[in-house]
């Protein structure tokens, strides 16, 4: 981290793909509870290190390690939410079927993007540490420790009123914001084509 935009590089580089093996929680059934209480919120996301911690230990090769971090990606989080508000502006005239393709195309694509950098992650642990509600959601403080770097927080913003959780913030630095800067500039290079860019996320 020798300057400010380079510090930022780094934790979205180095951390980033943390906030995605973590945010490799983004969607699931329809099943939430109609409002949670903050003791669910933390219990909620206590489950999603575990499965991380776990997958990230597992000594599996890196295509298990991505699909099953795909999994964990469509079993706690909004996927919905994430993917059209990463989209964001450029979403506003998508019809249905082009949301819900970029909402598939997406989730393959963070599969993929942040999946493939597990190995980084080997020996490391995240643990949950305290929850405090903020309005129509929890924020559950979790601490990342990895071997050899120093340890760092991961918040989960986790919606109330279904139980999942639609974003995450690496030391302040949010997931959905970067990636819809991201898509953003995807998007830009194909000169607002949102079918090719589908197109091109579904390769991931």
């Amino acid at each position: 981290m020798i300057c400010t935009m380079h510090m930022v590089g780094k934790v979205m580089m180095n951390r980033r793909m943390m906030m995605g093996l973590l945010a490799g929680a983004m969607a699931a059934p329809a099943t939430a509870l109609a409002a949670i209480s903050g003791a669910q919120a933390e219990t909620l996301i206590g489950k999603v290190v575990g499965d991380i911690n776990s997958i990230i230990n597992s000594g599996a090769a890196e295509a298990k390690m991505i699909s099953r971090f795909k999994g964990v990606f469509t079993k706690y989080a909004d996927v919905n939410f994430i993917a059209l508000s990463a989209l964001g502006v450029d979403g506003r005239s998508a019809t249905a079927a082009e949301k819900s393709a970029f909402t598939k195309a997406f989730t393959g694509y963070i599969s993929q993007r942040y999946g493939s950098r597990f190995r980084e992650f080997e020996g490391g642990q995240i643990e949950v540490v305290s929850t405090k509600e903020v309005k129509n959601r929890f924020e559950v403080l979790t601490m990342t420790k990895l071997k050899g770097k120093s340890p760092f927080d991961v918040v989960f913003i986790v919606a109330a009123k279904n139980g999942k959780f639609i974003d995450m913030q690496v030391e302040g630095i949010s997931i959905v914001k970067s990636e819809r800067k991201e898509i953003g500039a995807m998007l830009d290079k194909r000169k607002g084509d949102l079918d090719l860019l589908i197109k091109d996320l579904s390769k991931f």
